[in-house]
Order: C-alpha cells, then sequence, then structure tokens
C-alpha cells in the first residue's frame, strides 16, 4: 500500500482551474509563461523517489560524504508541517528539481537544532526551505528560480512571515543575490546538524516586504516573480494534504528586532 493517498481528477476539473488563472494573469496585464518542466508537490511514493534520486544526485556532485545519507527518503520528508516539491520534465517525466519546505507551526525549523534564532525572529510564522537539488542541464538554472518562485507562492499563499535559509559557500551568494539578509551579520558560517554538520550561514527574507524591495532595487527576477504567470507552478491547497501525513509503520524502512534591510522597508 502507498505511503500517499493519489489525488485523482479528472482532465476537464484539472484543466478549468488553470484556463481561469491564465484569463485572470492576462486581465491583470501579466504575461503568461509556459515552461518545459511542471513544478508540483509531491503526493504519490513514486512522487517522492523521484525527488530523492535528483536531491542525491545534486548533493554527490559538492558533497558527496553528506550525500550518502540522501539515498533514501528521510522522516522529515512525511512530517505534517512539510511539502515537497518536485520540478519535472514534460518532456519524459524525468526529475529535474526538488526542495523541501517546512513550517515552525508545529515544531522548530531544521535550523533550530544548532542555533537560537534571535528576539525579530520569535514568534513569527516562518519557513524553511532545504535539500534544494537541481539537475546539472541547460535548463537547471531556470528549473531552480522556478522552484524559489514555487517557495515564495507557498509563504504568500500561508501567511509566512519570513522565509529563512541556510547556504554554504558559494551558494550563500545565490541567497544574496536574492535579496536574504544574514540572520546573525556579525557571525561566519555555522555548522548545522540538519545538513550534516556542515557550516552554513543563516539567512532570512521577508515575505511582506518582498515585492518592494525588488521594485526598489529594480532586481532582475522582478518581471519573473511579480509579472508573469507561470501556470506549470501549482503548489496545491494552503493547508498540506492529508497525503503528507508521516506513516509511522512504513518510515522504518528508509532509516538508515529587525536587521537594516528589513528596519527601513
Amino acid at each position: 500500500m502507498s505511503l500517499f493517498d493519489p489525488v485523482v481528477s479528472t482532465p476537464s476539473s484539472a484543466a478549468a482551474p488553470a484556463a481561469r488563472q491564465e484569463r485572470e494573469a492576462r486581465a491583470a496585464g501579466r504575461n503568461v509563461e509556459r515552461l518545459p518542466f511542471t513544478i508540483r508537490r509531491v503526493e504519490t511514493e513514486s512522487d517522492l523517489l523521484k525527488a530523492v534520486r535528483i536531491r542525491h544526485a545534486a548533493y554527490a556532485r559538492h558533497v558527496p560524504e553528506f550525500a550518502r545519507t540522501l539515498l533514501h527518503p528521510e522522516a522529515a520528508d512525511y512530517d505534517d508541517d512539510t511539502i515537497v516539491l518536485l520540478a519535472e520534465s514534460k518532456l519524459d517525466g524525468s526529475p529535474l528539481g526538488s526542495t523541501r519546505i517546512r513550517t515552525n507551526l508545529h515544531r522548530p525549523l531544521g535550523v533550530e537544532e544548532s542555533i537560537v534564532l534571535p528576539e525579530w525572529l520569535q514568534g513569527r510564522r516562518l519557513v524553511e526551505a532545504t535539500r534544494l537539488g537541481i539537475d546539472e542541464g541547460r535548463v537547471g538554472r531556470v528549473v531552480k528560480m522556478a522552484l524559489i518562485k514555487a517557495c515564495f507562492m507557498y509563504c504568500e499563499d500561508n501567511a509566512i512571515d519570513f522565509s529563512v535559509a541556510t547556504g554554504r559557500p558559494p551558494v550563500d551568494r545565490q541567497y544574496e543575490q536574492l535579496l536574504f539578509a544574514d540572520v546573525f551579520p556579525e557571525q561566519g558560517p555555522v555548522p548545522l546538524r540538519h545538513v550534516g554538520n556542515i557550516p552554513h550561514r543563516v539567512m532570512a527574507f521577508e515575505i511582506a516586504s518582498f515585492e518592494q524591495r525588488y521594485r526598489d532595487a529594480r532586481h532582475p527576477l522582478l518581471n519573473f516573480f511579480f509579472n508573469t504567470h507561470h501556470p506549470d507552478i501549482d503548489i496545491g491547497p494552503a493547508a498540506p494534504p492529508p497525503a503528507l501525513v508521516l506513516a509511522r509503520t512504513k518510515i522504518a524502512q528508509y532509516s538508515p528586532l529587525l536587521p537594516r534591510e528589513f528596519a527601513a522597508a
């Protein structure tokens, strides 16, 4: 029996909302752009195994020792406050990227196993995106940006205050380019338990000021994030579906105050 209850929909019920969204996007003056891949939330065991495959391959290229711990699904993949996103090629269904989003609505974030978040993040609705893995192909950068857009969409849909991210050098520079700010600006990278004790910078991004900060900065991704509708990015309902509740018996087999940037916003 599958870990997940698959979502079944007829072609007409699936197509109608997408068509309506496109019409609404055009009426609002936004471009509609189709991608050569889809992004959706994992809903079946086979979906999850695809996400695990691309996750492991991506980590194996940079941190092979830690990648050996990512050969199978992790317990965190099944938590009811977590979703896993999967990018798949429209051509052949192959996995092109994946990331996992976890909230602090029921428990602390993974990063809080290693650090105490500062006062300006305490009592806030937070998410942490981890296990970002992307295929090396030419479409890889677009997949990465689309997954990041999906994460921001999830934050907006679920009234999240801040997104917390951790990045090891040189990945941390990508978060800088996206206007994430250091949570501990006077501190260098810190070893984090949930990422194999590898030193990472801890960074955060305020969701409410997202669009205004990108406009003020004339950010090159402004149009991608705010002026373009991507029907191929579908993060599903705001609340996690029942299918993502941890199946306790199955998991056993897989076990082996605001910083300056925000105060001005």
